[in-house]
């Protein structure tokens, strides 16, 4: 049944163990009606989200841009829409998506260190608020493109604080060694030769320093050296019209995780920058929506090893990659709770042929049986995302469930979706 603390607060976690229904939709029904592996998303827990952060901060000219990489479903993009949310988006892929779901363009922001130059017409020709740049030689392949289509570009200098985001080395990205934005000495050079490159309005300020942050005081540390940054270039007579503090706010993955406060949050960045009165944006993405989505799955069949005892799933790796990625924990439920089951430690794994197609070791869970249906939780950011159909896996479909009602947002793919693209080798051309 849907949980009392889920109703106070749809944007929290709010799956409990015995857990037989998702926002009063019935998971078992739906898995019968849609099939397995299954995306299931929550409208209002996303509401929850956007809105609590949203009300966090009133009072300052603020935009939220949802970091389209976490979930870029054109269902998701309309609701962040809706919400009055803007995109925060690093290809042309994403822009496109971004714009078709409804996103006007002047609240999408343009990051990402490898930005091409058909991107960069493409977002040029959109009118997108901002590039956040990130390399000289991005900087000046935008002044030559933009002065080519007789325009003026605003653009925003990704500085590296070189903070520790006491985050997973593979989704740091504030640090002297990451491949992200420059160092303050070059943007400070950046904006000393403004004059260079008169089709590029340089008025604005970027980072980013990591995903999946647990911890305020990295943010603390890094909102410093930005508002530090920006009080030396407005002494300098550099107008700023806009500082973008990035995302990277974490999410209840397991027990004794918890999401930063956003008021907290919040509370560090009117502390940093005191005083701005010009844009303040944001590009949160996991905090989101990771809470609002699950993937169900059903069990194919136990199997008992020498050492180990293994639950395989027809869920695998190619619709979730974070656990074989970066070792990522997310909690699995059997759905329907304990229903007087002993507890049984648990390999979890996938039908790819991969060791790597685990999504927990030795996890305790009720004793599970072929046919049983599982919900593997904090499933809504990074997962469809980065799914792919390698094995010759369809694409999973993904529904939004809202009010008591589902909707199929991404049909489940079929083999003759999966080999659309592709033909035999009859048209022989030479290069």
């Amino acid at each position: 049944m849907h949980t009392p603390s889920a109703a106070r607060d749809p944007g929290r976690h709010f799956f409990a163990v015995n857990m037989h229904a998702f926002e009063v939709v019935d998971l078992e029904a739906l898995a019968q009606r849609e099939g397995t592996p299954l995306y299931v998303y929550s409208a209002p827990a996303i509401r929850g989200r956007v809105q609590g952060l949203q009300a966090a901060l009133q009072g300052l000219d603020a935009l939220v841009c949802f970091a389209v990489k976490a979930n870029s479903s054109q269902a998701v993009l309309q609701l962040m829409d809706e919400l009055g949310a803007g995109a925060d988006i690093v290809s042309g892929g994403e822009l496109w998506r971004s714009l078709r779901a409804g996103i006007p363009p002047e609240r999408i922001v343009f990051s990402g260190v490898g930005k091409s130059a058909e991107e960069i017409v493409q977002a040029l020709d959109a009118g997108v608020a901002r590039f956040n740049v990130e390399s000289r030689d991005e900087l000046e392949l935008l002044q030559r493109l933009a002065a080519a289509r007789g325009t003026v570009a605003h653009a925003a200098v990704r500085i590296n604080p070189d903070v520790d985001a006491l985050t997973h080395a593979k989704i740091s990205t504030g640090k002297s060694e990451n491949k992200f934005g420059v160092s303050i000495d070059e943007a400070r050079a950046w904006f000393a030769r403004s004059d260079d490159c008169p089709h590029v309005r340089l008025d604005g300020l970027h980072m980013h320093i990591g995903s999946q942050i647990l911890q305020l005081e990295p943010m603390r540390l890094a909102l410093q050296r930005l508002g530090a940054f920006w009080r030396e270039l407005a002494s300098a007579g550099h107008a700023i019209a806009s500082i973008d503090v990035g995302g990277g706010l974490g999410v209840r993955y397991r027990e004794g995780e918890q999401a930063p406060d956003p008021v907290e949050y919040v509370a560090l960045i009117r502390e940093a920058l005191a005083g701005f009165d010009g844009r303040i944006v944001l590009e949160p993405g996991r905090y989101l929506v990771a809470e609002a989505g699950i993937l169900l799955a059903r069990v194919l069949r136990t199997k008992q090893g020498e050492q180990r005892r293994f639950l395989v799933l027809d869920a695998a790796m190619n619709d979730l990659l974070r656990p074989s990625l970066y070792d990522a924990w997310h909690d699995i439920v059997r759905v329907g709770g304990n229903d007087g089951r002993e507890t049984q430690a648990y390999d979890v794994v996938g039908p790819v042929c991969e060791t790597g197609d685990t999504f927990a070791l030795s996890r305790p869970m009720p004793r599970c049986e072929a046919g049983d249906l599982v919900a593997i939780v904090g499933a809504g950011a990074y997962g469809a995302s980065m799914a792919s159909t390698y094995n010759s896996r369809p694409l999973a479909a993904e529904v939004l469930v809202d009010g008591g009602r589902y909707a199929v947002v991404r049909r489940r793919q079929s083999f003759e979706d999966m080999v659309a693209g592709e033909q035999p080798a009859g048209d022989w051309r030479k290069a």
